[in-house]
């Protein structure tokens, strides 16, 4: 069946995955390529077994990472696929140099995996995107958004003198940050510095201590990464979605990497814990009912405590 972007649903069932995996996987002390976020995908068939659709559900997306990594880790692929330089089109367009200690945010841990080519990498992802159907102006927004990310880790503030309020120290960072997210420098800046807040029924401009404006500049790199991670689940929900009737489904349940780090982010303890409950489930459901199934049909079977 050919859809939209050029490709089969096969082909974009296939596609799905160069493009989640960039903006999802990540390399951590025990895995270079480590899934940093849950899924659930659903490949529906017709009566005759023939493929209708698919979609995907995710959950707990480690977002933390867009801010903060350990020494022998990496941020999300996607940040040092757009500096690897296998597009120069894409880093002409997000002004993102070919070197990814050139930004705070992609540069605290590792840059470099040797079992990854982030060359070919960007190629996977860039064509993953043409498959599913994104048009050029949702690519592009693509590679800004995420180039937004990577300037603003760079944007940097000082203290007013004899005053607790926190100012810009140089808007370069500022402007570009702002120029890939639609926003003007001076104003990014300024609803860091200075946001409006509602008090009662008024809204009042508040004053902000320098680490108030990079709690903030983190807290909105990370809601602003999620909010792009979902948006790309929805449109390749969109490319894999079809009219055609569905009656059967596969199910495959993709946990996230269930690792314990010398610095565990919430998002890790909250993945930690549900793989531990999945485990359980797992655990009772195949060795405990299916054993009760067994007795109730009658199959000599030996009881084992697992």
């Amino acid at each position: 069946m050919k859809l939209k972007g050029g490709g089969t649903l096969e082909d974009q069932i296939v596609a799905a995955n160069p493009a989640m995996e960039a903006f999802g996987n990540a390399k951590t002390t025990r895995n270079d390529n480590s899934s940093r976020f849950g899924k659930f995908i659903r490949i529906h068939f017709g009566l005759t077994g023939k493929l209708a659709s698919g979609d995907i559900d995710t959950y707990l997306l480690e977002k933390s990472r867009v801010v903060f990594q350990l020494r022998r880790e990496r941020c999300f692929h996607i940040f040092y696929q757009i500096c690897s330089g296998g597009k120069p089109e894409i880093n002409e367009l997000t002004m993102i140099t070919t070197n990814p200690k050139d930004y705070a945010f992609s540069s605290m841990g590792e840059v470099k995996v040797a079992s990854l080519d982030d060359v070919e990498e960007l190629a996977a992802t860039d064509e993953s995107f043409d498959i599913l159907g994104f048009d050029g102006e949702e690519k592009n927004a693509i590679y800004r958004i995420t180039a937004g990310i990577m300037h603003g880790g760079n944007m940097t503030f000082k203290q007013k003198p004899r005053e607790e309020q926190a100012e810009a120290d140089g808007l370069e960072a500022a402007e570009l940050s702002g120029f890939m997210l639609g926003l003007g420098g001076a104003e990014y800046t300024k609803a860091l510095c200075n946001p409006k807040v509602k008090v009662g029924s008024e809204y009042v401009t508040k004053g902000q201590t320098v680490a108030q404006v990079y709690y903030a500049l983190k807290a909105i790199s990370k809601a602003g990464f999620e909010r792009l991670f979902k948006w790309l689940v929805e449109v390749v929900n969109r490319a894999l979605s079809t009219n055609l009737p569905r009656s059967f489904f596969i199910g495959i349940l993709d946990i996230a990497g269930f690792e314990i780090f010398e610095f565990n982010t919430f998002e890790q303890l909250c993945i930690n814990f549900t793989n531990e409950k999945l485990q359980q489930f797992f655990n009772h459901h195949m060795f405990v009912l299916e054993q009760e199934e067994y007795k109730k049909e009658g199959i000599e079977w030996v009881m084992i405590d697992f």
